[in-house]
């Protein structure tokens, strides 16, 4: 499950094992596994935000669906559980959304995300889930001429989008929230909180059980088989088969393991470090009071947070993709990733430079081809799916998850039943987002799908050396990966 050292500041005490967000609170006890075939009116297939939150808001919306969820480890093993704990506005595909469905529809959507970083907020609240929420809001900060020139197209960005709430901060407002090395100036928007990501799924779990979702933990999904013709849709596992009139496939960074998907979604690679806890003289010079979570304007960007024990938790992409789509063994980390990620907190923080990194690890995060998010449900197959969040997933999952709620339960009105306790079952808002039944090519089968992922970040660091050695505009090759990857 991991490895410890403790010989060099560089060198992490722990190593995979999860990630340290699980160090913290434990791994939780094992669920029962799924034993011998069964049925339900609904099957979520993964365990993590977004098969929760679905289970959770339609369990509210119509207490009587026998719902099931299938989970190959734990709930939160994947994403869920390792991520950097951002739960903000950002989503994947705005400007596609933009372009292909007109600027009111991805004007809606980004509505519908601010929203729900308050409705995850709340239902915290309600449901007494302790994630260490703090909402501090999203600072990111240029420190380059070039990152200060997309900071500034950024914000203007975000006004054309009715985000008037964004505000442009010149270098000392950027320093009275975090003291970071060199900021020359940086963006704030009241959208985001800090949480602890684990406490979270753990959370929702706890709930979800105890509204009468039955939970299977080590049970793998090998295939999605499409029903039809009055035949059910159906979840395998060597465990038995699980039919249902939908099953939904909540899998993200995961999805490549199940038949017939391997090129649907590429798992990208993100690894994250964090420090010991480090002493108030730190937070004296650095502030981070707010507790905003913060990030950068680099193309091979980084993302951080303080913890609610006072240590700075910061990720960035490492090695972004393992060939064949394979996915990481329980977080092990490379040292040069350990190395890149200790460079940059210096880098911003040189007052961190003798601070011990605790914890080392890494998780995958689901990429469509066009980098855009996904909700669907085809009414004939009873197959539905939520996903590739391209790292936006912690507040996404949730707007996805009432999005797929709204689905079924539309469907479930046209044969006569649900949609009771307050939705109508017809159409609703969320079902006229764009993301809705946004259809995307697949990727590229190997070796080209690996040669394009790693060119195009070799590329983006390439930028950044050069935006970094003086270059005041953005670095053309930047803007060429950007073309290629299919990101804008």
């Amino acid at each position: 499950m991991g490895t410890t050292a403790t010989s060099s500041p560089s060198l992490p005490a722990a190593n995979g094992g999860v990630s340290f967000w699980y160090s913290a609170i434990g791994l939780p006890e094992p669920r029962p596994a799924l034993d011998g075939s069964a049925e339900a009116d609904v099957v979520v297939v993964g365990g993590g935000y977004t098969g929760l939150w679905t289970a959770y808001y339609l369990k509210k919306a119509d207490p009587g669906l026998r719902i099931t969820v299938l989970e190959q480890r734990f709930c939160g093993y994947g994403a869920s559980g390792r991520n950097g704990g951002w739960l903000y506005n950002g989503f994947a595909g705005r400007g596609v959304f933009a372009r292909r469905h007109g600027k009111a529809g991805a004007v809606a959507m980004q509505q519908a995300m601010n929203a729900a970083v308050d409705e995850v907020i709340a239902v915290c609240e309600a449901e007494g889930i302790d994630a260490d929420v703090v909402k501090g809001g999203v600072l990111e900060v240029a420190r380059t001429p070039a990152q200060l020139g997309r900071l500034r197209g950024y914000v203007d960005g975000e006004h054309a989008f009715g985000e008037t709430e964004v505000e442009l901060l010149d270098a000392g407002k950027v320093a009275a929230r975090i003291d970071v090395a060199g900021a020359l100036g940086g963006s704030w928007t009241p959208h985001g909180a800090r949480i602890q990501p684990a406490k979270l799924v753990l959370g929702l779990a706890r709930v979800v059980e105890a509204m009468g979702v039955t939970i299977h933990e080590g049970t793998t999904v090998t295939e999605i088989v499409p029903g039809g013709s009055g035949a059910p849709a159906r979840a395998v596992t060597a465990r038995g088969t699980v039919s249902a009139r939908f099953v939904l496939r909540a899998t993200e960074g995961f999805t490549s393991a199940l038949r017939g998907e391997r090129r649907s979604w590429l798992p990208m690679n993100s690894s994250m470090v964090v420090t010991e806890p480090l002493p108030a003289s730190f937070w004296e010079q650095a502030g981070w009071a707010g507790r905003e979570t913060l990030g950068d304007m680099a193309h091979a960007y980084m993302y951080a947070q303080r913890t609610a024990d006072d240590r700075i938790a910061l990720g960035g992409r490492g090695v972004p993709y393992r060939f064949g789509s394979r996915t990481d063994n329980d977080g092990l980390t490379a040292q040069r990733t350990v190395d890149q990620l200790r460079a940059i907190l210096v880098d911003f923080f040189p007052a961190a430079r003798e601070a011990r990194i605790d914890h080392a690890w890494s998780g995958v995060l689901g990429v469509p081809r066009d980098w855009c998010s996904t909700v669907e449900l085809d009414r004939a197959t009873g197959l539905g799916l939520a996903g590739g969040y391209v790292g936006s997933g912690v507040t996404t999952t949730n707007l996805a998850a009432r999005t797929l709620r709204d689905l079924v339960l539309r469907d479930l009105a046209l044969q006569g039943t649900g949609g009771r306790d307050g939705v109508s079952g017809g159409d609703t808002a969320l079902t006229g987002l764009p993301w809705v039944g946004h259809q995307v090519r697949r990727w590229e089968p190997e070796p080209l799908r690996w040669i394009g992922v790693h060119g195009m970040y070799a590329a983006y660091h390439a930028a950044d050396r050069q935006e970094r050695g003086g270059r005041a505009t953005t670095s053309p090759i930047a803007r060429v990966a950007d073309v290629v990857s299919g990101r804008h």
